[in-house]
C-alpha cells in the first residue's frame, strides 16, 4: 500500500533531501545538492520566493519506506500577473512504479483544485531561477548543479498519466579550443567604437555588488517576451545577491555599459562545480568547502549560466564584444570546456548566438503539462 504524507518539520524535510542521495547512490550522472543549501530553499522564512508562493511537501511511503518525493507549488504573481492559473511541481524523485507517481501528483492535482487552478505542470521550481525540467535524453551526461538529473522511466510515467510536453529545453557544450575568436575581436573593437560601449570586468566579488540591480533589472527586460516568464522582484534580487554572487569567481561576470553608464548587457559564468558536489557528498564540512572553493580558483569548465540584452540592443551584435572579453578570461585560465545550461527551444534569439561555436546538444529536457 502507498501512503502520500505531507510533511513539515526539519527532520522530514533532511528526510526528503536524502532520499535522492539513496535514489541515485551508485549513479555517477547525479551531482547532489549541498543538504544545508536545500533546506533553506525550503525554509520559508529564508526563501524569498515564498513571499509570492505557497507550496506543500510531500513523501510518499511504501512497506514504511520512502519511496517517491515532491513538492506542490503555485506562484502566486505567474497566477495574479500572467493569468497563469497553474499548479507546479518540483523536486520530483520516485522510485519506478507508477503508482508511487500516480499518488504524488495526485495530492498536486488535489492543491490545484482547491485554488481553482487550472492545469499542473513539473518538475519546476519556485521561480525562474530555479531548476527546470525532467531529462528526457542525455542520461549517460553529467548533470549540472543547477539542473535536476532523473532515471528515464519518469518521462515514461508522465506519459501513461497523461501528461504531455510543455515547454522542450536543450543543453549543450562546446571546446574553447575549436572557438575562433577573430571574428569577434575585430567586431567587439568596431562596435564598441560606433556605439560608444565600454566592457566593465572584475577581480574582486564586492566590486560587482553595486551593478547587481542594475543586472536584474535587465534580466527582468531581457526576458520578460518568453511564456511564463515571472519578474524578479527586489526580494528576490537581495537573496540571490547574498547567496549566490560569492560563489561566482569575480572574472566570469561581464558587464557593458554605454557612455552614460547604462547597462546594455551582462553575463554570468559559473565554474562547473559537478565535481566538487560529487566530493563534498552534501556537506560543506569538513571538506566540502574546500572542494568547492578549489573548484571556484581552478577549473577546466565554464557554465554559461545567464546571458542578457537590453532589447534595443538585441540586433546589433552586442554579444561579440562579450565573447570578446570572456574569450581573454578563459584563456588566461585554461578553460577547456564551455557548457550551456538549459535554454528554451522557443528561444531562437539566444541559439543564434551560439551558431558560430558549432556546439554539440548532449541533453535535452521537457515539462509536463495536465488539465485539471
Amino acid at each position: 500500500m502507498i501512503e502520500v504524507k505531507e510533511i513539515f518539520s526539519k527532520k522530514e524535510l533532511k528526510k526528503f533531501i536524502q532520499f535522492s542521495f539513496e535514489l541515485y547512490k551508485d549513479n555517477p550522472y547525479w551531482i547532489p545538492p549541498l543538504i544545508n543549501d536545500e533546506l533553506e530553499t525550503f525554509d520559508k522564512t529564508k526563501n524569498p520566493a515564498f513571499h509570492s508562493a505557497e507550496a506543500h511537501f510531500y513523501l510518499a511511503y511504501k512497506d514504511d519506506k520512502i519511496v517517491g518525493k515532491t513538492v506542490a507549488i503555485i506562484n502566486w504573481d505567474e497566477v495574479n500577473q500572467l493569468g497563469k492559473k497553474k499548479v507546479r511541481f518540483g523536486w520530483f524523485d520516485v522510485i519506478d512504479d507508477i503508482e508511487v507517481t500516480k499518488a504524488l501528483l495526485a495530492k498536486v492535482e488535489e492543491f490545484g483544485h482547491k485554488h481553482q487552478m487550472e492545469n499542473m505542470e513539473g518538475p519546476l521550481g519556485f521561480s525562474n531561477l530555479d531548476k527546470v525540467g525532467v531529462l528526457t535524453e542525455g542520461f549517460d551526461q553529467q548533470g549540472l548543479m543547477i539542473t535536476w538529473y532523473n532515471h528515464p522511466y519518469y518521462k515514461d510515467h508522465f506519459e501513461q498519466l497523461g501528461f504531455i510536453e510543455e515547454k522542450k529545453y536543450i543543453e549543450s557544450k562546446f571546446l574553447f579550443k575549436n572557438v575562433d575568436i577573430t571574428p569577434f575581436e575585430k567586431i567587439a573593437s568596431v562596435l564598441k567604437q560606433r556605439y560608444e560601449l565600454k566592457p566593465i570586468n572584475f577581480t574582486h566579488s564586492k566590486d560587482i555588488m553595486p551593478y547587481v540591480d542594475k543586472m536584474f533589472a535587465l534580466f527582468n527586460a531581457t526576458y520578460s517576451k518568453l511564456q511564463s516568464f515571472v519578474a524578479i522582484n527586489e526580494i528576490q534580487i537581495d537573496y540571490f545577491k547574498k547567496k549566490y554572487i560569492g560563489l561566482i569567481n569575480p572574472e566570469y561576470i561581464k558587464f557593458i555599459e554605454d557612455k552614460e553608464g547604462n547597462l546594455v548587457s551582462f553575463s554570468i559564468v559559473m565554474p562547473d562545480f559537478s565535481e566538487a558536489l560529487i566530493k563534498a557528498k552534501g556537506k560543506l564540512f569538513p571538506f566540502g568547502f574546500y572542494h568547492l572553493l578549489k573548484a571556484k580558483k581552478n577549473n577546466k569548465s565554464a557554465v554559461f549560466y545567464l546571458i542578457g540584452v537590453l532589447p534595443e540592443y538585441q540586433s546589433k551584435g552586442i554579444t561579440a564584444i562579450v565573447f570578446d572579453e570572456y574569450a581573454k578570461t578563459f584563456k588566461k585560465n585554461g578553460i577547456e570546456t564551455c557548457i550551456r545550461t538549459p535554454e528554451l527551444e522557443e528561444n531562437h534569439a539566444i541559439h543564434n548566438l551560439w551558431k558560430h561555436f558549432n556546439p554539440i546538444i548532449h541533453k535535452k529536457r521537457s515539462t509536463y503539462i495536465k488539465q485539471l
